[in-house]
């Protein structure tokens, strides 16, 4: 009987041990989110500050990919290659589609 005894006292010691330590983690976690909606604001400032940048990065990659895309066409018109008009269409297809992205990003956020 003293070994069950002796192996139930350790339990609950480090049960309670457990308890104490999650609640100092509780107290912790309310401690640092006394103020959510600052930082809340604060990474949205953050994030809207990136999308100006993010859209003109968003245009300069477009328009490189038409220079990249104008000169794989020219290469596959010269040679006389069939599907010249498939890969033109993909390649202003691509660049249209950055474009419209960029515009939208822009005009969704109000940037």
């Amino acid at each position: 009987m003293k070994n069950v005894r002796g192996s139930y006292s350790r339990f609950y010691r480090r049960a309670r041990k457990v308890a104490l330590l999650c609640l100092l983690l509780a107290i912790e976690v309310a401690v640092y989110a006394q103020d959510g909606n600052a930082g809340i604001n604060e990474a949205n400032q953050k994030v809207r500050s990136y999308f100006a940048s993010g859209t003109n990065l968003m245009y300069a990659v477009g328009a490189l990919l038409g220079l990249i895309g104008a000169v794989k066409v020219y290469q596959k018109w010269n040679s006389g290659d069939h599907d010249t008009g498939k890969v033109a269409a993909a390649w202003f297809g691509s660049c249209v589609f950055l474009v419209v992205v960029a515009t939208v990003i822009r005009s969704f956020f109000g940037v």
